[in-house]
């Protein structure tokens, strides 16, 4: 990558800004930028996209996407210490990078997304990842702003999101994603191609939306779903107790007796419609 945009490697930015990775902040530098350049490349053409990042760090994943023809990126780094290191590479891709000193919790995404059409990639700060992606799935509007995520999580997370029913797996994360969107696991990442290593393997889950879900109320199928895996080793009839039990599941043409792994995101959907 350093012959591909004449910017010095990553682990001399880090040395040269004394940007050791604090878990508090959930962070795990990606080094490797062959691999940054396969992260990118999984969200498809970038031509003429703005690009919303979470986490750039020292910008591995930042110089792969502008590197391979981003039209802008837009970068929320809650970290100030990595602003310099970003700034480096704002002043090489003259107007191509904005940077957001922020929590990207605390951003509205859909306001910086003016500049259509949108992709969302990131290497997601392990303490955030998830919620995150739950608020990119769960927008106002539908379809979304973004026409695709490309995000690196735990395994063990990309294994819920692209879970369906009867896998150990399966959940409520697996629930909102199999209902709003086509999902799947990329590639995996080993713990050693970061700085410092994680002590899980990484996983790359490439989302696209579903753009004709089933019609479903949001707030609904979040209760339902809270309920049923809250307590998903007890039948059906228990565990939706307090959102009418059998009655609801009866109205809803299912089984009282089934426990919550077994029900497909159609059914998931009959029961928060039946509410």
């Amino acid at each position: 990558m350093a012959a591909l945009d004449g910017l010095p490697p990553l682990r001399e930015v880090i040395q040269r800004h004394g940007l050791d990775a604090r878990k508090a902040l959930g962070q795990n530098f990606l080094l490797d930028l062959n691999l940054t350049q396969k992260v990118a490349r999984t969200a498809g053409a970038l031509q003429d996209v703005t690009v919303l990042e979470v986490g750039p760090g020292p910008g591995g994943l930042t110089r792969a996407i502008l590197a391979l023809g981003a039209k802008k990126v837009i970068a929320v780094e809650r970290d100030a210490r990595c602003l310099p290191a970003l700034a480096e590479i704002a002043d090489h891709y003259a107007g191509r990078l904005e940077v957001i000193e922020g929590d990207a919790l605390k951003i509205d995404f859909e306001e910086l997304a003016s500049e259509g059409p949108v992709k969302i990639i990131a290497n997601l700060p392990y303490n955030v990842g998830t919620q995150l992606l739950v608020n990119w799935l769960l927008p106002k509007t539908w379809p979304p702003f973004w026409q695709s995520l490309t995000l690196m999580f735990q395994k063990e997370v990309g294994e819920r999101i692209v879970a369906s029913e009867d896998d150990d797996h399966y959940g409520r994360l697996g629930v909102l994603a199999g209902w709003r969107t086509h999902a799947r696991m990329a590639f995996d990442i080993p713990p050693q191609a970061f700085t410092p290593p994680p002590k899980v393997t990484s996983t790359v889950v490439h989302l696209t939306p579903n753009e004709n879900p089933i019609p479903c109320s949001v707030a609904n199928l979040e209760k339902v779903t809270q309920a049923a895996f809250g307590q998903r080793r007890k039948m059906l009839r228990q565990s939706l107790k307090p959102l009418g039990g059998e009655g609801l599941l009866t109205k809803a043409g299912i089984d009282p007796a089934r426990r919550a792994e077994t029900l497909s995101v159609e059914e998931f959907c009959r029961v928060a419609n039946s509410l």
